[in-house]
């Protein structure tokens, strides 16, 4: 199919493109930017007046609940949902189901996403069997079915041996191992340690248990190599020991979760179940240290960590409720939301959910890695064509995906996507 998007803002973070102009698709690809391509005529034009014409985002954070939740159609929402937020490549952690600890899963996944024809997907592979913690998995066949790198989601290593060992092997393969720096008996509370936790009576994580394991991940870095992905920081300590880190020159790239660039530990009110999160809300210095790393390129991402929770799993007493929050329908807004109030130049707040992402995944993108995050002649059709202007109210029941519970409920937030474009293709189109 031919497609002609005309009159839109393009804005290419990667290139510094900002203008307004029109970008022609053939063939699943862009085959011109602000020039009239010879002997083209579009099966479909779309007039993008006022809008931005963006890459497609980039999301390093999104839970899809399969395997594991096929009965409930869970992968089609969630890509639906996806696409509905701009959203056009994801990479998935490995707690599902079962775990993604085995190449026959990581294949199914990723056959059944593509016959869907809506966003891409990249799979991470379970870092240790059944995320136990004890025996490496198979990384060598897991990346040949398509994983990107190797996690151990949101489950804490409590082996430090283990942990070097993971390292060294990637490190000799050239593979990145994506960790969240939790220390395994300091994170068990439900909030973060502080005031307000004690007053409510909650069980706390103190900043200590992101610090140590960012202590003992950079030193057995510096002596084994490789790289790594720090995933979702959420502390102002946390930042300094990156920034630290990256001044070393030692291998690391890392995110942070739209609920801690935006929220602190005082949106959790009343003991509300939609601000039960991992990792939990901190204080108002770690978020604005958070913001100001995001801005100034300490922070390479901005993700959704989109986790969709079900009705019964979240209508449970604080403490008991599973902690997670849908995202993915919200990365774009807040990431224009934190450009207006924050005064952060638009073409970077864009970066971090496009090309940055992108730059992250880096070779693990194989052919795409030229093009994903990037509008580039010759690179594949994945866009987004947003009103800037065009102001929304987060309502449960208006989200695509299953997961209708997040800390944003009800509040008004800039950006709608009217048209979503994958491989050249409209994947979504607002009515």
């Amino acid at each position: 199919m031919k497609i002609l998007i005309q009159n839109g803002r393009v804005i290419d973070p990667a290139s510094g493109l900002d203008k307004v102009c029109n970008v022609a698709l053939a063939a699943g690809r862009i085959i011109a930017v602000d020039r009239e391509p010879k002997d083209f005529t579009p099966s479909r034009v779309i007039d993008a007046g006022g809008c931005l014409v963006l890459p497609g985002l980039v999301d390093l954070a999104a839970r899809l609940r399969e395997p594991g939740h096929e009965h409930e159609r869970m992968l089609e929402s969630e890509m639906a949902a996806a696409v509905a937020g701009g959203v056009t490549s994801l990479v998935c952690p490995p707690d599902t189901d079962p775990v993604l600890d085995e190449q026959g899963l990581v294949e199914m996944l990723k056959f059944r996403a593509e016959k869907l024809h809506q966003a891409r997907l990249f799979p991470l592979g379970a870092l240790t069997r059944g995320l136990a913690g004890e025996v490496l998995t198979e990384m060598a066949e897991l990346t040949e079915s398509g994983c990107v790198g190797f996690s151990q989601a949101d489950v804490a290593l409590a082996s430090t041996q283990v942990l070097q060992r993971a390292l060294q092997y990637a490190a000799t393969y050239g593979y990145t191992v994506w960790l969240r720096p939790q220390e395994l008996h300091l994170g068990k509370g439900v909030a973060a340690s502080g005031p307000l936790a004690t007053r409510m009576g909650l069980s706390g994580i103190p900043v200590a248990a992101e610090t140590i394991a960012l202590h003992t991940i950079f030193e057995l870095l510096k002596a084994a190599g490789g790289r790594v992905h720090l995933c979702r920081l959420s502390s102002s300590a946390g930042v300094e020991l990156v920034r630290q880190a990256k001044a070393e020159g030692l291998a690391v790239s890392c995110d942070v979760s739209i609920n801690s660039l935006m929220l602190t530990d005082v949106d959790i009110g009343y003991f509300d179940s939609r601000a039960r999160l991992t990792p939990p809300l901190r204080q108002q210095r770690d978020r604005d240290a958070l913001a100001a790393a995001l801005a100034d390129g300490t922070i390479d991402a901005l993700v959704s960590d989109h986790t969709p929770v079900d009705e019964d799993a979240k209508a449970l007493p604080f403490a008991e409720a599973e902690p997670g929050a849908t995202g993915l329908e919200l990365l774009l807004s807040i990431a224009l939301k934190w450009s207006r109030d924050g005064g952060v130049p638009l073409a970077r707040a864009l970066a971090t959910v496009t090309s940055e992402p992108a730059r992250v995944l880096g070779s693990a993108l194989g052919t795409l890695q030229a093009s994903v995050g990037r509008i580039v002649e010759g690179g594949v059709g994945d866009l987004c064509v947003v009103d800037p202007d065009a102001h929304w109210t987060v309502q449960a029941d208006a989200l695509a995906s299953q997961g209708k519970h997040t800390p944003f409920s009800s509040y008004e937030l800039p950006g709608r996507v009217r048209c979503t474009l994958v491989g050249g293709q409209v994947a979504f189109e607002r009515g």
